[in-house]
């Protein structure tokens, strides 16, 4: 038997001001797609921006059912729609920004492990690393370089 460790590497920001001036905006794009979400059920709002490599900007955002589990996470909305819209292009980064209207998120909100999933997808496929931006409504910032480095061990098409 064998243990082995795993680590990973983020970069943690106090705030949005902290980050460079295209995080920040893709950040403030996402905030934009949070405050559309269609979340009557849970009252978590979360929105997600992608930036491609052709400097294109896609949106997505939570969108609730009540036949639940139909809804759908905003990261997957907007990978998918990325992926329909633009299927040539590579994503370099995605900023996700979640609000609850119960109580303030003051911590950082990453990506669900489905999403991570997903994202990973993408990430394998284009043999380009995505970068993950993440935070609440307000607080700490999360940044890593690599979705990958969210999801140690990931499952993809090499196993099938």
């Amino acid at each position: 038997m064998e243990k082995i460790d795993l680590t990973t590497t983020a970069t943690l920001f106090d705030n949005i001001s902290q980050l460079s001036t295209e995080d920040a905006f893709l950040m403030e794009k996402a905030v934009e797609a949070r405050q559309k979400a269609y979340a009557p059920y849970s009252k978590f709002n979360v929105g997600a921006a992608i930036l491609l490599d052709n400097g294109e900007i896609v949106l997505g955002n939570n969108q609730e059912s009540a036949a639940y589990p139909s809804g759908m996470c905003a990261e997957r909305v907007a990978i998918w729609k990325a992926g329909s819209e633009f299927p040539d292009m590579k994503v370099k980064k995605i900023a996700i920004t979640a609000a609850s209207e119960n109580s303030t998120v003051d911590k950082p909100v990453g990506p669900c492990g489905a999403c991570r999933q997903t994202l990973s997808e993408y990430e394998i496929n284009q043999q380009q690393p995505i970068k993950i931006i993440f935070m609440g409504e307000v607080g700490k910032i999360v940044k890593t370089e690599s979705l990958l480095s969210l999801l140690p061990f990931s499952f993809d098409s090499s196993y099938l």
